[in-house]
């Protein structure tokens, strides 16, 4: 059973590696050995996550080296691991199905299935990764996996969006290499212990030293995350390919630094040592501006791909904030605004795909009466929109709820700026999404009617979307079961 976990992250690699080397030029071949490799890598990651619920962690773990006493590399796929595994596992191979249909006409396509596999390997590394160390590495493979996905189309705003992610990047690693170096210090193992791995007797006397090096590296793996003011990266590379950019707003690069922030917190430095400090109100406030400016430069954005980027740096800081709260029931929230926007924010990003694609609107404004020539892109947008909103039954009602009362019940001025800046955010959000879904089924008069060429997407795009609009519903109608796996997880 132990080798499935390590499976998990080589297999994408082999496969990747694979692709570079062969450079099929028959299409039909290519897609269908991307999509196996990428399907079978899925029943790795979900076998493992199912094994792990079953028989426990430790029964899963997998020792791959050791540099140092420290230093080791292992896999082990633990509860809110496992938790992150069924996200990717589930939605890599959708997201795969939609780019052969969209990569059709953007060339290099070897290339881009090649970084695409690999990065599926580098993140599902991060999400069964066991240790610290295990963690920075995949973490920083992402980086390189990811950056030429980033800059496929070669073009002026590609290359700058590639380097705006890898200086941002390289920042943030090089924030969270000090903490890395100050566990070494000050914990006798780098193994992921809920509560916190710091020897507090050698921590004595340290407090102030050590609380400064958890915001920096809150920071460090907030720029995955796009936490306010490192998230400039995120609507630039809003350029690159709709696959891509679904994968670093919904999947991969965004999930994994909020991911890597609740290891940091109940992992790593653990809640007890944390909060009531002031580096818990810094990194609260942080993430509750974070909310706010998110949504509020989404509103502005015309550009339907830079106003879903600037909503993803909001819900994010929502992600965030429930794991800043320092409490099980933070921890929870967060959690499961991780499923909850991974569902929505990838169907919106398709949409937006979709359109590009298939009659190459990119504004707003210029979607007047689109739900005539796509009825089932402007279907899909709308049913996402509404769940992101978190109208009830939507599953973002839940998670958004549950953030709310986490960051109340944490007490003082930040727990209310918190709670207050989640529902000026949810009024935002009605009014940045609704203002698409206008636009789509009630045209202005004067507008001039769409071209007869428009149409609708073809049937790869059609049905992933459908998949994802019914997943959407499926998850949102199971909200107490996922409630109750991630509370008996975590």
């Amino acid at each position: 059973m132990k080798v499935l976990t390590i499976l998990c992250v080589l297999f994408p690699f082999a496969a990747g590696s694979a692709l570079f080397i062969w450079r099929p030029q028959d299409r039909a071949v290519r897609n269908r050995c991307a999509l196996a490799a990428v399907c079978l890598n899925s029943v790795f990651v979900l076998g493992s996550a199912l094994l792990s619920h079953l028989h426990g962690a430790e029964t899963m773990r997998f020792h791959v080296a050791s540099l140092s006493p420290m230093l080791q590399i292992a896999f082990c796929p633990d509860g809110v691991g496992s938790v992150f595994g069924c996200i990717i596992g589930v939605l890599w191979p959708v997201t795969t199905v939609y780019a052969f249909s969209y990569m059709e006409h953007e060339g290099r396509e070897n290339m881009f299935f090649g970084f695409f596999i690999l990065t599926y390997g580098a993140v599902a590394g991060i999400a069964y990764a066991a240790n610290f160390f295990t963690l920075y590495l995949c973490y920083e493979f992402m980086t390189l996996v990811t950056l030429p996905l980033v800059m496929h189309e070669m073009n002026g705003k590609a290359r700058s969006a590639g380097k705006k992610y890898v200086l941002y990047s390289m920042t943030g690693a090089a924030l969270v290499f000090i903490c890395l170096m100050y566990f070494c210090r000050y914990a006798d193992s780098l193994d992921f212990t809920l509560g916190g791995i710091l020897n507090m007797e050698r921590a004595a006397g340290h407090e102030k030293e050590l609380l400064t090096v958890f915001v920096l590296a809150f920071f460090g793996f907030g720029v995955k995350a796009a936490i306010f003011p490192f998230h400039g990266w995120l609507p630039a590379a809003s350029v690159a390919p709709t696959p891509v950019t679904a994968l670093l707003h919904a999947v991969a690069v965004v999930k994994s630094g909020a991911f890597a922030v609740m290891r940091l917190i109940y992992f790593g430095f653990g809640c007890e040592f944390v909060r009531g400090t002031w580096a818990q109100q810094v990194v609260m406030t942080a993430a509750a501006f974070t909310v706010v400016f998110g949504t509020g430069m989404a509103l502005r954005q015309d550009h339907l791909k830079r106003r879903l980027a600037f909503h993803t740096v909001s819900n994010l800081s929502y992600i965030i904030l429930g794991f800043t709260a320092m409490s099980p029931m933070g921890l929870v929230g967060g959690m499961l605004h991780l499923i909850y926007h991974s569902c929505i924010k990838i169907t919106l990003f398709f949409c937006a795909g979709a359109i590009l694609h298939n009659n190459g609107l990119e504004y707003v404004h210029t979607m007047e009466g689109l739900k005539k020539k796509m009825p089932v892109t402007a279907a899909c947008f709308t049913l996402a929109a509404l769940a992101l909103m978190g109208v009830p039954p939507f599953g973002a009602f839940l998670s958004k709820w549950t953030l709310g009362v986490a960051s109340a019940a944490s007490g003082g001025w930040t727990g209310i700026f918190g709670a207050a800046a989640l529902a000026v955010s949810a009024i935002l959000t009605t009014l940045c999404m609704m203002s698409a879904v206008v636009h789509f089924y009630f045209p202005v008069r004067e507008a001039e009617p769409l071209p007869e060429s428009f149409h609708e997407a073809d049937a790869l795009m059609k049905g992933s979307l459908l998949f994802l609009a019914a997943l959407i519903v499926v998850v949102s109608l199971l909200s107490a079961p996922i409630t109750s796996w991630i509370g008996g997880m975590t």
